[in-house]
């Protein structure tokens, strides 16, 4: 199983400069470039002077990108493998919960909760996907 991904604090805000991104995450500008060009999933917008607008997520996926390509000694080609097959994998972990049942209401209360749970990450799984996809 791969390591789990340790991604460091850093500040929050809605999009970061490739330059926050390369402090953010130890690499250099040109090193996220041309991870652009060979993982399309990494694909930061772009604003009106063509500068590149990065979100959380793409630091997520630059760091996934690092762990595989550095700590885990995989070539590009192996890692954009690895990467397709976590998010087939996210996709098939999606469950369904069936209804509850009348007469114990801590159970229902704590299924709800679940089914609550289960909606955020399909939601965020197919944000995910949507992204990656991009």
């Amino acid at each position: 199983m791969p390591n789990a991904l340790q991604i460091p604090e850093f500040p929050r805000k809605l999009y970061y400069k490739i330059n926050e991104v390369a402090a953010i995450t130890g690499l250099k500008p040109h090193v996220l470039r041309y991870w652009e060009t060979e993982f399309p999933a990494l694909n930061p917008e772009k604003d009106g002077n063509d500068q590149r607008r990065y979100r959380e997520k793409d630091i997520e996926l630059v760091f996934q990108i690092k762990r595989l390509l550095h700590d885990e000694g995989y070539t590009i080609k192996g890692a954009r493998a690895q990467l397709k097959q976590s998010r087939q994998q996210a996709a098939s972990n999606v469950i369904d919960i069936e209804p509850p049942r009348e007469g114990n209401p801590e159970r229902s209360e704590r299924l709800n909760q679940l089914r609550s749970r289960v909606r955020t990450l399909r939601r965020e799984l197919s944000d995910l996907n949507a992204f990656l996809q991009a």
